[in-house]
């Protein structure tokens, strides 16, 4: 196995408590030898990132709610950890990525929200290992261009593009147009509502639709695999990640979640990534890349694996998809739209303002309030401006219900 520099990689995780995060430093646990967390963030949790600064020793923290960041600030005041720098709200963020003494940044913010650090950690020339999609969906054009004048990496850590990166080999760089490439197929579980009723499904609650069959994710996240606009957000992703044109790249469910995603080749070759569904296998990955190192991730069985199956997605059960091709073919501004509504329906949703059935009608009906006279952004400002104006209608709606 490849080894990787005596210097360990210090690293600054986003999202330090939620999934990606949690998964992340279980690795670093396991390689102490090879990574230093030097930062560390998360939204409101700050209990949950205390815990960390006693474990890892970070030299900078940032809560990006102001409340929690004070509640920390005291706290951190009555322990050894006092010379610790204390960040706050979005603007702390991308201070934190920017500091010279990070090398890789764990984007893991889940949301539009974790755009600006995003942003900031590409513009510094930062490693970025890239699992909000969301920056790419609403800003992938500007964001490439960033990438190139800064000279940024950036390693794609959902397990999808993470799969279709390793398919590509170690020569690969993201925003190239692959060599050789026919197309692209993403695969996506279908959810927890794959085979239920269409009229029973429009009435789940929250519990059910949360209940992912294979992934254990974020409520958010579980929503949106639940409804498929995560897989339509991913197919946006893989658009700009890959330099494929839309049509190139297709979408397969895959009920088993064994294969994260494949490549098919002009010659008729066709290269999957298989394993289990564990996010500790591509954060590893990326980490390391382009090394190998340990994950601790169970092995599959594959005497016991019967059987893999395929099949196409409904378009009537995840309108979600339809949503997606149609913002593909009208630009960025559409994406970003898509992207606002379907936050702000699923947080109603998870609030419970609606019913499941009605997250993929708002985000339709918004996508058609404003299409027509929708302005492609030109700067990050733009992209805010639009995500704000997007999400104004969403609440309109709402509050017409």
């Amino acid at each position: 196995m490849n080894r990787l520099p005596e210097d360990r990689q210090r690293l600054a995780i986003l999202g330090a408590t939620g999934s990606i995060g949690r998964s992340t430093l279980d690795l670093v646990r396991q390689h102490p030898d090879r990574f230093e967390v030097v930062a560390i963030s998360a939204h409101q949790d700050d209990q949950g990132l205390l815990r960390l600064v006693q474990e890892f020793h970070p030299r900078m923290v940032c809560l990006s709610d102001k409340s929690a960041a004070a509640r920390l600030r005291e706290a951190l005041a009555l322990t050894p950890h006092r010379e610790i720098v204390e960040l706050a709200g979005p603007e702390g963020l991308c201070e934190l990525v920017s500091i010279a003494e990070v090398d890789t940044v764990v984007a893991g913010i889940v949301g539009v929200a974790g755009l600006p650090s995003v942003w900031q950690a590409v513009a510094a020339g930062k490693r970025v290992l890239l699992a909000n999609k969301e920056a790419l969906v609403c800003a992938g054009g500007l964001l490439v261009s960033a990438a190139r004048a800064s000279g940024a990496t950036i390693l794609p850590i959902d397990s999808e593009h993470n799969a279709i990166f390793q398919a590509l080999g170690t020569g690969y760089r993201c925003f190239e147009r692959p060599e050789d490439v026919h197309r692209i197929l993403l695969t996506a579980s279908g959810g927890p509502f794959r085979q239920w009723p269409i009229e029973k499904m429009a009435l789940a609650t929250v519990e059910e639709a949360i209940a992912h069959p294979n992934w254990s994710m974020g409520r958010k996240i579980s929503v949106d695999s639940a409804t498929m606009a995560n897989k339509g957000l991913e197919w946006i992703e893989a658009h700009w990640l890959f330099a494929m044109a839309p049509e190139e790249i297709e979408i397969v469910v895959h009920p088993e979640s064994l294969i994260h995603s494949m490549v098919e080749f002009v010659d008729g070759s066709t290269l999957a990534q298989l394993g289990p569904p564990d996010m500790r296998t591509p954060i590893a990955h990326a980490l390391a890349w382009p090394a190998r190192i340990t994950s601790g991730v169970t092995r599959l069985d594959w005497r016991s694996i019967q059987a893999l199956h395929f099949e196409r997605p409904d378009p009537i059960r995840f309108p979600a998809l339809s949503h997606v091709a149609a913002c593909l073919q009208s630009g960025q501004a559409a994406a970003n739209v898509f992207n606002a509504a379907n936050e702000q329906a699923v947080d109603a949703f998870l609030g419970s303002r609606i019913r499941f059935g009605q997250i993929q009608e708002l985000v339709g009906d918004v996508l058609s309030e404003m299409a027509g006279r929708l302005t492609e952004p030109s700067c990050l400002e733009d992209v805010v401006g639009l995500d704000g104006e997007a999400r104004r209608h969403a609440d309109a709606w709402l509050m017409n219900q």
